[in-house]
């Protein structure tokens, strides 16, 4: 019994310093490594659309769970819209860690702790997603395109406290970005 709680222990610590480290971070495996996607929408400008007949009308919108909001810290839709269009994306709108280094047969597991629905979708090359406003220009990388229409898209997708398991990654490089927030950005490192 004591044997079995020291390997969990240590199990839960490779994922804690995985959900926790930053650029470079390794873990240990074959484990999961944690990705949190975050950030901190303004639900009364976030689901206005919403009420006015625009993106999930009927529905409660798509900004949940905000945390920070009470307090005004978090981001009207406006200016995540201004600051992206600048080029200048909010920073708190990411996933942590930005980089990762696992062994392969390493599950990485991506949790939304944001207000906002994400995707965790790998691309050939960083670029747009397919929310016009939000990409500076950047054109649609083609894994983004038809956004949810797309099947491919939609199985990335993480809502508000849900998770999303992905495995089998081969060793080398891997591209992931938020196909509705592309700046939200992560490599993952298969050894």
């Amino acid at each position: 019994m004591m044997q079995k709680l020291t390997v969990l222990t240590l199990m839960a610590g490779c994922v804690l310093l995985a959900g926790t480290s930053h650029a470079g971070a390794r873990v240990c495996s074959p484990q999961t490594a944690q990705v949190v996607a975050l950030d901190e929408c303004d639900p009364d400008t976030f689901n206005a659309p919403t009420r006015k007949g625009g993106l999930g009308a009927g529905g409660t919108g798509f900004c949940h769970e905000v945390a920070l909001s009470a307090f005004g810290f978090a981001t009207t839709l406006g200016d995540l819209i201004d600051k992206a269009s600048k080029g200048t994306p909010d920073p708190g709108w990411d996933f942590e860690p930005d980089q990762l280094t696992v062994d392969q047969g390493t599950t990485v597991s991506v949790v939304d702790q944001g207000g906002e629905p994400h995707t965790f979708t790998e691309v050939a090359q960083f670029g747009g997603g397919f929310v016009e406003p939000l990409n500076h220009g950047e054109p649609t990388v083609p894994e983004c395109a038809g956004g949810f229409s797309n099947v491919a898209v939609a199985r990335t997708r993480v809502t508000q406290g849900s998770r999303l398991d992905v495995t089998g990654l081969s060793k080398g490089k891997h591209l992931f970005q938020c196909c509705i927030h592309p700046w939200m950005r992560m490599e993952v490192d298969v050894k």
